[in-house]
């Protein structure tokens, strides 16, 4: 084996979903944890990534949403309004390829080298699953974070999306009504960064077959812009928990408005007198709803923000028709600092209600879980009284692999949250946290049957001819989602997590340490929802192809050869930044996360016994986390000297060796960007640079701004961007250089405009042009939607393809207006690359990676 295994945690990135995009975390009422708990086992000390997974989960959550919502408060609408726009753009034609439609094996034994994670044992994989629903006759229907709803016709397996005509691929809640109808709520809502704000609630007569559509949407635009928990059912109604409170809507006639139940803090919601206050998506966040099987007018609100808010608690209806705290759940928290995310499950015989709390003080306080526990209320009522059937230590000793003192089961429960009750048994309960946990005896003993991977256990090795040595099947990471379904008379449970979706029969089997010996992955190739950071393109060194690679949201970092059959990765946790060499497909940089950078050349292939062909080599500022550089930071080559690399954090980084670098001791700082500040965005040509960076990056006196010079540290100078300069005051989030003129640059900046953006010098447009090196700018926007734009490339004629947080348009050379390009589902495009066969590449946050020939976008 070449190195130790199981120094790649997962790693998630958490705020709160703003519209269209995200809002990062606010000032709250319980301080975060700190950052001061390096060298835990969740960060082992030669990972390189400056800290605990708790604290990169706290100093990461930020950045997309940062990216999209600084300066100030997006306003709902903006996304419809910017979708609309979009449609309405001219096409260039043409049809995109999808390139990553096939299996993705995270254990594939072609790639075991220092920095994979290849053997922990979960198999196939795809992006994140938010939601899953599945019924007595072998349909499952996977709702994705970001990649829209599937369906299976065979049990899970041979899926077709059923979700593209929406305006959102993001989905916060899936549910089966009494009618076999699928409701489908829009907007993930597990408050991490990457997480996408809906278009409201649709519903699917016949979901077996047909897809939804625009039509089908349940009410009017009140639940726009929102992020939806859960959809529950009582009585004639469907009850929405949302952030923005809790809505209702009757459910046999479909038109007509939403009803809004209960908002906490009303004054906070859209058009209240504090709906610009930057805290004002965290004050009406809701979790679930409980409704009591014996009478559907009794009905419990979990209300709460993970991180603490005084209005955090369990509600009902009093006499007078208001909504109350409760104070007396037995066992179940009531005190606003230990109630945060809850989630909700009740027995199909209306027996038992269980849940699951997580505790802002325990977030804050106790760097071992934020789980306060598992509870049931025997009495069936959603009223209790409740009892604990379970805390962090009992789950940490069912078998599970996180059963250390400071990383325990739980520790992400603000995130990591299902639960599901037999149908056939009222005691015999899954339980999604980080791993996912089963009960046959109503909680008074559980297996971990999923654990979090099986690196820490005796069974495991890496023998190349096993997937985990002698250990089972695992599933992926962190559990978002549980269901149970029914196909020829066999009911089996399904697990939606970070890695897909899995499976086993309900009353499955288990081996001597409690884990599941009969998990299957459903991830078969058909489904493709991966959430792809970036991507690279090189000349196969076969000769017979090209080898394409990317980084992913807690998948690694994927690999795909000429011919390849599976898809394989060759690094683990989260992928960042890529570079390729485009002679040299194999020559890869793959950045994990605050610039913890790895290089290869020879594709990481390695079947674990070989020497490690990996090698760590992080610019000095990795060293400090969040404070030295962005979560996924940028890193670039020059355009004409693919061995000058440029790699962003609170310094601009300069190393020469290109792919034969070795240590880090290459990289020299060319220039310090300033207290608080981190690179954005990176470009280099000629041996001139230019970085884009932020500081503050929130909203909280947002801050940004450009630095120009040259590689080998002189004529550097922060350009002059006063607030109310031509260019925005927002998130920086592309530069392009012309590459034959190093002083003709261009700049793509995130978010909104100021007609949704209330923040200082939030601006207009998204697109600017510099011939003078940015000693001044031009709006270039034209006739571009006013959406988020991400990257951007300039092509061979002069043209610029830019990607956007809902596809990708371009502007052909001597052309002033853009059209969109093909047709993609609406999913945002993190990054675009021109490949050495002339292509242009995109990595979806969502889809997969995909290309396009130029030819077909209008370029010459």
């Amino acid at each position: 084996m070449s190195a130790a295994r199981g120094t790649r945690r997962w790693l998630t990135i958490c705020a709160i979903a703003a519209t269209l995009g995200l809002i990062g975390s606010p000032a709250v009422s319980v301080p975060l944890p700190s950052t001061a708990h390096p060298g835990t086992a969740a960060a082992p000390a030669d990972k390189g990534d400056g800290g605990s997974e708790a604290d990169e989960i706290q100093e990461g959550a930020d950045q997309r949403a940062e990216a999209r919502t600084s300066p100030g408060v997006v306003a709902p609408g903006a996304f419809g309004a910017a979708w609309d726009q979009l449609k309405d753009l001219p096409n260039t034609g043409g049809n995109w390829h999808h390139l990553t439609g096939l299996v993705y094996n995270s254990d594939d034994p072609r790639y075991r080298d220092a920095s994979s994670n290849s053997t922990a044992g979960m198999g196939n994989v795809t992006g994140r699953t938010a939601a899953v629903a599945a019924d007595t006759n072998g349909h499952v229907y996977l709702g994705s974070a970001g990649g829209g709803v599937w369906r299976s016709s065979t049990g899970g397996g041979h899926w077709e999306p059923i979700s593209d005509q929406l305006p959102t691929q993001s989905t916060g809640a899936l549910a089966l009504d009494g009618r076999g109808r699928l409701w489908l709520g829009t907007g993930e809502a597990s408050t991490n960064s990457d997480a996408y704000l809906g278009s409201g609630v649709y519903v699917l007569d016949h979901p077996e077959h047909g897809a939804f559509s625009t039509r089908s949407r349940v009410g009017g635009a009140e639940l726009d812009g929102t992020t939806i928990h859960e959809l529950r059912f009582g009585g004639d109604k469907v009850w929405a928990a949302t952030s923005r409170g809790v809505w209702s809507h009757s459910a046999t006639d479909l038109g007509g408005a939403w009803t809004l139940e209960f908002a906490p803090n009303p004054a906070y919601l859209p058009g209240g007198t504090l709906a610009n206050d930057p805290n004002a998506p965290y004050k009406n966040l809701t979790n679930d709803i409980a409704i009591d099987p014996k009478d559907p007018t009794k009905v419990v609100l979990a209300v709460g923000w993970r991180s603490g808010d005084p209005s955090n608690g369990f509600y009902a209806k009093a006499a007078d028709g208001s909504w109350q705290p409760l104070s007396n759940l037995g066992e179940l928290p009531t005190d606003a600092a230990d109630v945060g995310a809850v989630t909700f499950a009740r027995s199909a015989d209306g027996s038992r209600y269980y849940a699951i709390d997580q505790s802002p003080a325990m977030l804050a306080g106790n760097p071992a879980s934020g789980l306060a526990g598992i509870y049931v209320s025997k009495s069936g009522s959603p009223f209790g009284q409740w009892t604990k059937i379970a805390d962090y230590t009992k789950l940490a000793g069912s078998g599970s692999a996180l059963n250390k003192a400071d990383d325990s089961p739980g520790e992400q429960s603000w995130y990591d949250q299902s639960l599901q009750v037999d149908p056939a048994n009222p005691d015999h309960v899954y339980a999604g946290l980080e791993e996912v946990f089963e009960t046959k005896d109503g909680g008074t003993n559980w297996n971990t049957v999923g654990p979090y991977w099986n690196f820490p256990f005796a069974c495991w090795n890496a023998d190349p001819t096993k997937q985990s040595g002698n250990c089972p099947q695992t599933t992926h990471p962190d559990q978002h989602a549980l269901a149970v379904g029914v196909q020829n008379g066999q009911s089996y449970v399904l697990a939606g997590n970070d890695g897909g979706l899995y499976k086993r029969p309900v009353n499955g089997q288990v081996d001597a340490l409690g884990h599941g010996t009969d998990w299957t992955s459903l991830n078969d190739g058909t489904v493709d929802t991966l959430e792809y950071y970036s991507v690279g393109v090189g000349q196969d060194p076969s000769g017979r192809g090209l080898a394409i690679t990317g980084g992913l949201q807690d998948n690694g970092q994927s690999m795909l050869r000429p011919h390849d059959t599976v898809m394989g990765s060759n690094f683990g946790g989260d992928g960042g930044d890529t570079l390729t060499d485009p002679a040299n497909g194999c020559n890869i940089a793959q950045e994990y996360v605050y610039l913890a950078i790895n290089v290869t050349q020879d594709c990481a292939a390695n079947d674990g016994t070989g020497a490690a062909t990996t090698y760590a080599v992080a610019p000095p500022d990795n060293a400090l986390g969040g404070a030295g550089a962005r979560f996924i930071a940028p890193l670039a080559a020059d355009q004409q000297n693919a061995k000058l690399w440029v790699a962003g954090g609170r310094h601009v980084w300069i190393q020469s060796q290109g792919y034969a670098i070795r240590d880090a001791s290459a990289w020299s700082s060319a220039f310090d960007l300033g207290a608080g500040h981190v690179a954005t965005a990176v470009a280099a040509s000629g041996g001139k640079v230019y970085v884009g960076w932020c500081g503050p990056c929130n909203n909280q006196g947002f801050t940004r701004g450009i630095a120009v010079g040259n590689a080998d540290g002189t004529g550097w100078q922060q350009l002059n961007l006063p607030v109310d300069a031509t260019v925005p005051n927002r998130y920086l989030s592309g530069l392009a250089i012309d590459p034959n003129n190093s002083a003709h640059v261009y700049l793509a900046v995130n978010g909104f405009s100021r007609h949704w953006t209330e923040g200082a010098g939030a601006g207009v447009g998204h697109v600017f042009e510099s011939t003078d090196s940015g000693a001044s700018w031009r709006d270039i926007s034209a006739n571009l939607p006013d959406v988020p734009t991400d990257s951007l490339v300039v092509t061979k004629s002069g043209g610029l393809a830019l990607a956007t947080d809902l596809g990708v348009v371009f502007r052909a050379a001597g052309q002033a207006n853009w059209k969109r390009v093909g047709e993609l589902p609406a999913v945002a495009v993190d990054q675009l690359k021109l490949g050495p066969d002339g292509k242009l590449y995109a990595a979806t946050h969502g889809r997969g990676l995909w290309s396009i020939t130029l030819h077909e976008c209008g370029e010459d």
